[in-house]
């Protein structure tokens, strides 16, 4: 589908522009801050073409696209009369009403989110860094090395700032103020003043030693208080002097209260989270492995896997590795073997190429595409990847598996996160999680998807067909005659490839002038689709044909469309076969053109036209001939 009518399908869905309070995205999903969660289509939106998935999160109404989820933004932005968030570029604060876990995960998410480039990027150049020197390809004493690792270390060491300004865009205070606070605190002369081994005090209060570079607690606490302040200030200082109070204020106030007081309980609590995560990895073998490996896609279903990020940074920062990363990598790796589990299961060509497709994304580390697309909507692969994600999860914790870098896509893309001594582990347990996760669901199967233009109860003609067209001599004709009245059109103008390529078959098309559809041939309807707009017939003398009314109707889900006739009814040329209301199928939007083709074309010399293109034709008049 079209971007841009997505975007739009989108926005009317959620509400109108109107009910949009904020709108940002991460690497496959929409996130929306509605006024009012009840106004958006949830169901409408789930069998939107283009949409994997809708789900409800940390406050946000979250809409899953998958990896063109950045195209698709811009598109619903650019339709959007006003920018989804203020001048200043801080999002508004939601006015509506949230449990303190919702408010705290619809923050962290709102935080990092932003921020993920910038932190994917520099942990992939670290990684590559780290493989570059591990295969002695780049001395670590270079200065190339020097200024790549700068590179890769830039976004981590000035994270405060980074986090600054994206916790006060979120907070809907001033984002540079946040930036000026995160900048003091990393000053080099701060930072070397606390390095020092003297006491260190601001106008007699105590200042506690701590290290800012690199960590996440102290400036998110830092940010939130100062959102409170700077609003407090100006709320109370006159429009003529906000420009120099208010930031003033909140810095004098602000800067030194993190170094006495917000500063070393940041990383008090900072440190004592990591130190809690490695205590557990380190001390119950397997068992966090499993736990950890068979929740995490649940995890991020929920949006808690935000409130980890800080957990993860911190660990990296205060102790070189983090254990957890290398099972974010089993769980990706599991939904991208239960997708390929699917693949192999399937016999729905449709199903199979989405599972083949959203399984080689999530092996790069995007695993909502898989996870929303595939997995959930057949329930079954999703346990299956649950499972391969807790045995490779588990061999992982049992070898002590880490990640020595952060970066964003947890994948093949991100392998080289895991280079260090516990390198093959990291390896053998993704694999593991891969391979279990697709035996698991091979074995267990799932309820497979029929073929929308031939659901359950049609007639099967396999076999029908070609036994008839092997009956007929060579050179026999087989005349089609017009099933509907209107213009005649070659396929090439049909808005839709599948019919315009005629990867489908071959024929022509007509623009209707009136809503009615005969049969074209004496033969037997094998299907007509559940929505009503397309029919399909095969003609006694072995033609299989498909009538299609309209583009992209099925989204109509039967509206405007009246079917006389069911699967397996006998028909003859000008038998009345199913009626629609071509004014209000206009109306919705919707072109009204339809194919009418042969399907089994390959089983024929030649289709010659009636002489009528571009011409009006008449129900049961000549439209063109098949040669045998």
């Amino acid at each position: 589908m079209d971007r841009n009518q997505l975007s739009k399908e989108i926005l009317t869905l959620v509400g109108g522009e109107e009910n949009v309070e904020q709108v940002i995205h991460c690497m496959t999903r929409l996130r929306f801050n509605l006024h009012d969660d009840k106004k958006a289509q949830k169901e409408q939106l789930q069998k939107t073409d283009g949409v994997m998935g809708v789900m409800e999160s940390g406050g946000q109404f979250q809409v899953i696209i998958g990896n063109d989820v950045a195209n698709v933004y811009k598109s619903l932005v650019s339709n959007m009369s006003k920018a989804p968030q203020s001048e200043t570029g801080a999002s508004t604060a939601s006015k509506k009403k949230q449990n303190p876990i919702s408010q705290l995960f619809d923050f962290i998410a709102g935080m990092f989110t932003p921020i993920l480039p910038a932190i994917t990027g520099a942990g992939m150049i670290k990684g590559i860094i780290a493989l570059l020197v591990a295969m002695h390809w780049m001395s670590d004493k270079s200065q190339t090395y020097t200024i790549l690792a700068a590179i890769g270390d830039g976004a981590f060491y000035f994270l405060p700032i980074i986090l600054a300004v994206s916790a006060a865009r979120k907070l809907g205070s001033n984002m540079f103020i946040g930036a000026a606070i995160g900048a003091s605190i990393l000053h080099p002369d701060i930072t070397a003043l606390l390095a020092s081994n003297v006491k260190v005090s601001f106008i007699g209060l105590p200042v506690t030693a701590a290290t800012y570079s690199s960590t996440v607690i102290p400036i998110v606490i830092a940010i939130w208080l100062a959102s409170y302040v700077e609003k407090f200030i100006d709320k109370y200082t006159h429009a003529s002097l906000k420009l120099l109070v208010v930031p003033t204020l909140t810095l004098l106030i602000i800067v030194p209260l993190t170094l006495v007081a917000v500063g070393p309980l940041g990383s008090i609590i900072g440190n004592g989270l990591s130190g809690g995560i490695s205590w557990l990895f380190e001390n119950t073998g397997a068992l966090a492995g499993l736990l950890l490996g068979g929740t995490f896609s649940l995890i991020i279903m929920t949006g808690m896997h935000y409130a980890l990020v800080p957990i993860m940074i911190g660990s990296i920062a205060t102790l070189g590795y983090d254990y957890m990363i290398p099972i974010m990598g089993a769980a990706n790796l599991a939904q991208a073997g239960a997708t390929l589990g699917v693949f192999l299961k399937s016999k729905n060509a449709k199903v199979k190429t989405v599972a083949f497709s959203t399984s080689l994304t999530a092996i790069m580390g995007v695993t909502e595409p898989a996870m929303y697309g595939v997995n959930m909507r057949f329930k079954k692969p999703f346990t299956a990847a649950l499972i391969g994600g807790a045995v490779g999860g588990g061999f992982m914790s049992l070898f002590g598996t880490k990640a020595y870098v952060v970066g964003g896509l947890v994948g093949l893309p991100g392998l080289a996160m895991f280079i260090g001594p516990t390198f093959l582990y990291a390896i053998l347990g993704l694999i593991i999680a891969f391979v279990v996760a697709t035996i698991v669901t091979y074995v267990i199967g799932f309820t497979d998807e029929k073929n929308e233009e031939a659901p359950a109860g049609s007639i099967s003609t396999k076999g029908v067909a070609q036994s008839a067209v092997s009956s007929l001599p060579k050179g026999e004709t087989i005349p089609v005659f017009s099933p509907i009245m209107g213009e005649v059109q070659p396929l090439s103008e049909v808005n839709d490839p599948a019919f315009s390529q005629e990867i489908m078959g071959r024929g022509w098309a007509i623009e209707p002038s009136e809503g009615r559809v005969v049969s074209p041939v004496d033969g037997t309807v094998f299907s007509i689709s559940k929505s009503g707009h397309a029919v399909g017939l095969v003609s006694d003398s072995g033609l299989e044909m498909l009538i299609h009314v309209g583009m992209d109707t099925v989204k109509l889900k039967g509206l405007h469309f009246t079917p006389h006739l069911k699967a397996g009814d006998r028909v003859k040329v000008g038998d009345l076969i199913l009626e629609f209301d071509l004014v209000e199928i206009r109306k919705a939007g919707y072109e009204t053109i339809t194919p009418v083709i042969v399907t089994n074309v390959d089983q024929f010399s030649e289709l010659e036209p009636a002489g009528n293109q571009h011409k009006v034709v008449k129900e049961q008049e000549l439209l063109y001939t098949v040669i045998v």
